[in-house]
Parts: C-alpha cells; structure tokens; sequence
C-alpha cells in the first residue's frame, strides 16, 4: 500500500503544452527576381494608426518617430511611411489620425502617381482594415474611421490589376504599398531594390491574394523594423502607419461623418 502511495504521488502532472511566439511581423520575399521585405498586420496581434507628428507638424522621418515615442517604441511591431504629402510633409488626401480628419477626400484630376486614377484609400477602426479605391470609399464609407489615408494609384482593384499599369513598365524605383487579404490581415510590402508598378501589382495578386491594394509611396520609402533593427533614412517624409503589438481587444467605433 505504502508503495503504490509513493508511486502514485511520483507521477509528474502533465503540462500544458507552450504556446509557439507568433512569427515576426517582417520577413524577408522575393517576386520574379526582385527582392522585398513583407510584414503583416494581424487583427488577432496588432493596432494600427497613423501619425504625422505633435500639433501636426510632420516627424519627417521614422527615426524622429521613434525617438519622440521613447519608452513606448517598445510596442511598435513596425512602421511604414503611407499617403501623399506636399513639400512640408503635409497630406494633400484624405487624412484622418485617431478619429480626426485632417484633409478631406481628394477626387482632383492632375499628373503624376497621386492623380493616376483610380487612387484610393488605406482606412479602418478597430480590427477592421480595408482598402477603397477613392470612388469606391466616397460612395461607401458612411462613418468617420479612427485611421485613413490616401495615396495612389491603385495597383490592384477587385482582384485585377489597375487598367493603366504595365505588366513591367520601365519606371523601376524603391516602392511601398500595403494590401488586405479576405482574412482581413493587412499586408505591407517595401522594395528593397527598384521595382515596377506591374510587378508588385502582381505580387500583392498572385501572392498575397489581396482583392485591393494601394501603392503607398515611391523612392522616399521607408520601413522601421524594431526587431531587426532597422529604421531607414533618406528624404523628408509625410504620413506614418504605425503597427504595434495589441494591448486591448475590442475598440469604439467613431460615428462622426467621413
């Protein structure tokens, strides 16, 4: 009796299995020869927002936002810059930072990337994230989103590619764009050599199988990567979309009026 006592009370409990850490947002990709780094925003893990900088006076750099966010850059799981700017960093489309819209929607015909239509819009609340073409977006979108910004073109709409766009047009540049998937997982990718709007057009459609996505920026594009230590320099910048680890679960919507 002793024996089965002390045999009994010898037997180790069996543990629970550990929970893997979740892969690292940033990870290195190459599409027909050109290499890319990809990093995913996962509703389940991250919040976004976007940010220009205190009183509205643009950081102009990723490094000039980690520095003003100190002991908080800790959360950040990435940023990326992400919407049209003028010469004082300012948006010059639709603009809208933790529920404030600071410039309303840009509908205007002109030259350049901005203006090939269909541009559109990189929005959302909460755990919800989308991209619109502007059209799309005005006719829509019926509440204010704590986040949006807008840039162009569109490289991917509705699950084509934009109409204007070459398959692999000669205008090769470092270039940004961001894309969301059915699963709603916003998916951010940075050129890291000189890419065509066709290529990484179809990347985000062959790959990524993202229905919209929106070209972010060109040759001023720029990533920080907390973990690999990497926060890119170079030109003055405008709008910043900030990833960071999620702290809550659930967030208000705002009502006010796009």
């Amino acid at each position: 009796m002793l024996a089965l006592a002390l045999a009994a009370c010898s037997d180790p409990q069996p543990k629970a299995a550990a929970k893997a850490p979740p892969p690292p947002p940033c990870s290195s990709a190459t599409f027909e020869g050109t290499p890319l780094t990809h990093c995913i925003a996962d509703p389940a893990l991250h919040t976004i927002r976007i940010v220009l900088g205190p009183k509205g006076k643009p950081y102009r750099s990723l490094s000039e936002l980690a520095v003003a966010l100190g002991p908080k850059s800790s959360q950040v799981a990435f940023a990326m810059n992400g919407g049209m700017f003028d010469e004082a960093g300012l948006p010059i489309g639709y603009y809208v930072e933790n529920g404030t819209r600071t410039h309303a929607l840009n509908r205007n015909e002109g030259w350049g990337n901005f203006h090939l239509q269909p541009n559109g819009v990189f929005f959302g609340t909460g755990t919800r994230w989308e991209v619109r073409t502007a059209a799309d977006f005005e006719s829509h979108v019926g509440h204010r989103p704590q986040f949006g910004t807008q840039s162009g073109p569109m490289l991917v709409i509705a699950g084509k590619l934009h109409p204007r766009i070459d398959n692999d047009g000669p205008s090769q540049k470092l270039r940004n764009a961001v894309g969301v998937d059915k699963q709603g997982r916003a998916h951010f990718v940075i050129s890291e050599a000189p890419i065509s709007f066709g290529k990484l057009a179809r990347y985000f459609r062959d790959e990524l199988h993202t229905p919209n996505a929106l070209f972010l920026d060109g040759s001023v594009s720029s990533l920080w990567d907390p973990r690999m230590g990497r926060v890119d320099g170079g030109p003055p910048l405008g709008p910043l979309i900030v990833v960071e680890k999620k702290l809550i679960v659930g967030e208000k919507r705002a009502k006010a009026h796009p």
